[in-house]
């Protein structure tokens, strides 16, 4: 016989909004002190008696009062983390590494979207700042005059990463986007490949990329590479239809692109046309996301090592707001990069 869902009759018993700290105690036959040290450090408190304090929480439905600690410490224990999109994967490893690290010195992590666009970063470093983060985690270098110098007044630690730079606003965990334009176009010149177009995402990363690999050809005597720029976020439908509008230039020996998701779009869209992947054409992406190695053909990429980047900027911060090194010190540290040679070139 099917059973139906019936709402119960009686409602839960309702809680004060204005529970505090000193009600919860008083429930659990504990001292303030020790429901405090309880939510805080409950490792530091005996099993039986964190028990005690936890089922009064509940009860209670106490909510701890985060503003009121940070003003009595100064400190917020939030970090805040500014992304130009989580559309894409590829700074999964870089959120996920950062978040855990931060997470386990007692530091949560408030994610920002900035859309690759200058002026909506501008406003969320206005906004945050009001908030009292206690650092700040930027992508990439590229800032507005009025971010640069809002954020070089504030004595919030601030690490820039996935980027290189000659003046940082302070710290910088990342790789130099140029290096991986050069080192690209000598891989694949290395391979014979000889007439190169380039698709890209407009945003600022990937077109930098892009100048360096139009730079070093026009080095090797290569001008007039064709680049196909198409909005930012990467889709695989806008590789598609970028590959579509390169085949009325003519086809290329190799397609570089700023993103796997775009190379992507191109291997989905030789395939509906039957044009042979690396033998009619060959396709390098960027960013080695985890479906890089199991479409047909694997695709050659660059790898990033997002995780060592979210890692290292985490530990900076850390180490920074816990005095050391001292706030005029800087750390810059170059992560690298990876080429990576798989059966699309």
């Amino acid at each position: 016989m099917e059973e139906h869902y019936r709402p119960s009759a009686s409602r839960p018993p309702q809680t004060n909004d204005n529970v505090t700290l000193e009600d919860v105690a008083r429930l659990a036959g504990v001292t303030a002190m020790t429901v405090s040290r309880t939510l805080k450090r409950p490792e530091l408190v005996r099993e039986a008696t964190r028990q005690r304090v936890l089922d009064a929480v509940r009860v209670t439905g106490y909510v701890p009062n985060l503003l009121a600690g940070a003003l009595a410490t100064n400190r917020s224990h939030l970090v805040a983390l500014l992304l130009p999109t989580i559309a894409t994967s590829i700074f999964t490893e870089l959120v996920q590494t950062m978040m855990s690290t931060l997470a386990a010195s007692g530091y949560e992590t408030l994610l920002g979207l900035t859309d690759y666009r200058r002026e909506r970063e501008e406003q969320l470093v206005h906004t945050l700042l009001g908030r009292r983060p206690d650092a700040i985690v930027l992508t990439g270098t590229d800032h507005s005059s009025v971010t640069r110098e809002r954020l070089l007044k504030t004595n919030v630690p601030i690490v820039e990463v996935w980027d290189l730079a000659d003046d940082p606003i302070d710290m910088l965990v990342g790789f130099s986007h140029e290096a991986v334009g050069r080192a690209v176009v000598d891989h694949l010149l290395r391979k014979s490949y000889r007439r190169f177009a380039l698709m890209s995402a407009d945003d600022p990363r990937g077109m930098r990329r892009s100048f360096s690999i139009v730079e070093a050809l026009r080095e090797h005597g290569m001008d007039d590479v064709p680049l196909e720029v198409l909005p930012a976020p990467a889709t695989l439908q806008a590789g598609r239809e970028g590959f579509i509008r390169l085949l009325d230039k003519g086809l290329p020996d190799v397609i570089v692109c700023s993103t796997d998701m775009l190379a992507q779009g191109i291997l989905a869209e030789a395939a509906s046309r039957g044009i042979g992947i690396p033998q009619q054409v060959a396709v390098m992406g960027f960013g080695d996301l985890s479906t890089a190695a199991h479409v047909h053909p694997s695709l050659s990429t660059v790898r990033i090592d997002g995780a060592m980047i979210g890692r290292l900027a985490a530990e900076a911060l850390l180490q920074r707001l816990d005095g050391n090194p001292p706030f005029n010190e800087t750390l810059r540290v170059d992560t690298g990069f990876t080429i990576i040679d798989r059966e699309s070139t």
